[in-house]
């Protein structure tokens, strides 16, 4: 396995990273959820707690597991089948990083026609095929302007990892899969169009079967918002901070140290661990020839940190500044005393 560096970055890179990382696209985007929870009136102290991969929905002694993913118009138009594949894909890994197993898909395509719509639909089906879930309905509009896309799963979990559930103290594990290649222009790590079936859905089990062991209770998906936007949302959800050691994070060899800590991984989590369960951890992610590692610390601060030997810097305050304002509920006067 790789990491970012084998030891700490140079000054000067490392504070090109942070800059690039506090101006990053990917994670500023993150805040729109944030306007769109609050004009609906929801969030994360709500029974549904809103800020996590999936709605978790109790159901007798599980949980439904619900998402969707709305995908960029360039994206669609400028690779359609990709589009089409990884709007399965990546449903799927919201249901695995909640420790769930996916049921079905379902699909709302618009396009220009029926050559339009021919190679996003192509692109669900192959995905639908290699991992195993079926596609089961959707909606389809064939007179529009241009080709949009947006992909729901449901899935189910017995045992929880969430995004609100990071402690004070426990270690920050990064779990990619680095047998890939870039897809351009889209800065998106590609490893699994080229996996067979059976390996693809293995490596999703293996979320499921650390939440089923016990082994974690917070986990989120690695998502646009790459390695440290991710690591944001989780803490914000857990009302905590992290530190990130980033020569530690698994990483590619010959990579840009700042576009891989943006990018979005095919096959990549952020879990937190206590020090007893965190070799099991590594050693499920490693069995599947996955690349994983402690690269942090979740901190009682409340602060997103960059680390590079004995510098630091904060990427984002979330005591000063919200990213999904998903936050957990303030403690009441009463529950404080």
């Amino acid at each position: 396995m790789s990491a970012l560096s084998a030891s700490p970055l140079s000054a000067t890179a490392f504070e090109t990273i942070v800059a690039k990382l506090r101006a990053s696209a990917g994670m500023a985007a993150k805040a729109d959820i944030g306007l769109a929870a609050a004009r609906l009136g929801i969030g994360g102290a709500d029974a549904i707690a809103v800020g996590d991969d999936c709605a978790a929905i109790p159901d007798g002694d599980g949980f439904l597991l619900l998402a969707i993913e709305g995908f960029m118009n360039a994206f669609v138009a400028g690779d359609p089948w990709f589009a089409g594949w990884c709007g399965v894909m990546v449903n799927l890994s919201d249901i695995a990083a909640m420790g769930g197993r996916p049921i079905a898909v379902v699909d709302a395509v618009w396009a220009s026609g029926e050559d339009g719509a021919a190679p996003v639909l192509d692109g669900l089906r192959a995905a639908s095929q290699r991992f195993g879930v079926p596609i089961v309905g959707g909606h389809t509009n064939l007179n529009t302007d241009r080709g949009q896309l947006s992909v729901a799963v449901l899935g189910r979990a017995k045992r929880l990892l969430t995004s609100f559930d990071a402690r004070p103290g426990e270690t920050l594990v990064a779990a990619i899969d680095l047998r890939g290649r870039y897809r351009e222009p889209f800065a998106n790590w590609q490893a699994a169009l080229d996996a067979p079936a059976e390996r693809l859905r293995g490596d999703l089990e293996v979320l499921p079967r650390i939440a089923e062991a016990g082994l974690s209770r917070a986990a989120k998906d690695i998502s646009q918002g790459g390695v440290v936007g991710t690591a944001a949302m989780l803490a914000e959800c857990s009302g905590v901070g992290v530190e990130i050691d980033l020569a530690r994070v698994p990483a590619p060899l010959g990579v840009d140290a700042a576009c891989w800590l943006m990018s979005f991984p095919s096959f990549g989590y952020l879990l937190t661990a206590t020090p007893d369960n965190l070799p099991a951890i590594i050693s499920q992610f490693h069995a599947r020839g996955i690349a994983a590692a402690a690269i942090g610390t979740v901190t009682a601060d409340q602060r997103v940190t960059a680390v590079n030997g004995p510098a630091r810097e904060t990427i984002w305050d979330l005591s000063q500044r919200a990213l999904l304002g998903c936050g957990p509920a303030p403690a009441k006067a009463e529950d404080a005393a």
